[in-house]
């Protein structure tokens, strides 16, 4: 929504420590992080209202959960200035039409178009049995991850749409004053939904959190 609403939220990371292959990992560490990051495209005239998910691989390799970890550390995609193991971006577009109604001027329409993308590791060759049963842990864990921060986007869209249609400004008939208007309130419900993945990802990424978890058991598996 260009002019309406861009949102680009900064990735969470924590300091990378050092690994070293062959060794076993006894302490907590988060050498790369997942990452949320959300983008809104520019208005397009769209048909009906729709939400499309759709997983964005990329390859990685490795024949241990050591291995495949470090090949996310090098692989992974770059956002900012770092690696993340995963992240999630979307695109939303709306169908709005503006009428102005006497002096005033009215939301009738504020259908939305919306396109998640989850961009996730994948093991480019088949795996060692062993390996294999650890990587399903943890790809679906990073998965399950990834599908909370679809579904605060969702979430969000839904919000939008419920304060929108029928939103009037009054003495506005060249329906200037309620874009101004509406652009305050999408900054609003955006800076919740980013505000609530940061504490999420604080949660999950912290000390002991669930990732954290998941990476330790990979990597200290076979």
């Amino acid at each position: 929504m260009h002019g309406a609403l861009k949102v680009v939220a900064a990735p969470v990371r924590v300091r990378a420590n050092d690994y070293s292959a062959g060794q076993r990992v006894t302490r907590a560490f988060l050498p790369y992080a997942l990452a949320a990051v959300f983008a809104c495209a520019p208005v397009a005239a769209l048909a009906e209202w729709q939400v499309v998910e759709e997983v964005r691989p990329y390859s990685i390799s490795g024949k241990s959960g050591a291995e495949l970890y470090e090949s996310i550390g090098a692989r992974g995609p770059q956002v900012g200035i770092g690696r993340v193991i995963a992240h999630t971006t979307f695109k939303l577009t709306w169908t709005r039409k503006y009428e102005a109604q006497g002096t005033s001027c009215v939301i009738t329409t504020n259908r939305p178009k919306l396109v998640i993308t989850y961009t996730l590791p994948k093991p480019s060759a088949a795996l060692p049995p062993a390996v294999g049963g650890s990587w399903g842990s943890f790809i679906a864990g990073v998965q399950a991850h990834e599908r909370v921060h679809g579904d605060t986007i969702k979430e969000m869209v839904k919000e939008i749409e419920v304060m929108s249609i029928g939103l009037t400004v009054a003495d506005d008939p060249d329906c200037k004053k309620i874009r101004i208007e509406l652009t305050r309130r999408l900054g609003e419900i955006s800076a919740k939904q980013r505000q609530r993945g940061r504490d999420f990802d604080k949660v999950e990424m912290g000390d002991g959190g669930n990732i954290q978890q998941l990476i330790l058991k990979l990597v200290n598996g076979p």
